[in-house]
């Protein structure tokens, strides 16, 4: 089964069952998706799952920096809202990499692109970010390579 048809199923059984959050994030989602279909002319035939899957992180993005402006606006019910539609959206994903998991793969990059200061740090990410795509934030890639790199 294809991601979006899956996307589509959880969208049906969600409104069956009455699941207000999850049914409005997968609209959303289901939405995205479409335009994203348009933008790249792949109305016809779809996109893969990969594609569907960056459109995914691109919204998982959104939510988070919406959730932290909310917290320093003082908004902890819409920051609340934001992290639920998160959790939503992540189910979607590949697994996670874990902080260190994370670390020991940029350190491997590192080693791999033989980067030794912080000006070469475009390099890093660049390798980083084709090879960890979808499993790790790229801010937590950012922050580690800023550690090691000094």
């Amino acid at each position: 089964m294809s991601l979006k048809q899956k996307i589509i199923d959880d969208l049906k059984n969600a409104m069956k069952a009455g699941e207000t959050a999850k049914r409005d994030t997968l609209r959303m989602l289901d939405s995205m998706i479409k335009n994203t279909e348009i933008e790249k002319k792949k109305r016809e035939e779809g996109l893969s799952d990969e594609e569907i899957q960056e459109v995914i992180a691109r919204a998982i993005k959104q939510r988070r920096d919406s959730a932290t402006q909310y917290v320093s606006g003082g908004r902890e019910d819409l920051a609340q809202k934001e992290n639920t539609e998160i959790e939503i959206l992540s189910v979607y994903m590949p697994a996670q990499l874990s902080d260190e998991e994370a670390r020991t793969e940029v350190l491997k990059i590192i080693a791999e692109v033989g980067a030794v200061s912080k000006s070469e740090i475009g390099k890093v990410m660049g390798k980083a970010m084709t090879v960890l795509k979808g499993k790790v934030d790229g801010n937590l890639v950012k922050k580690i390579a800023e550690e090691e790199l000094k």
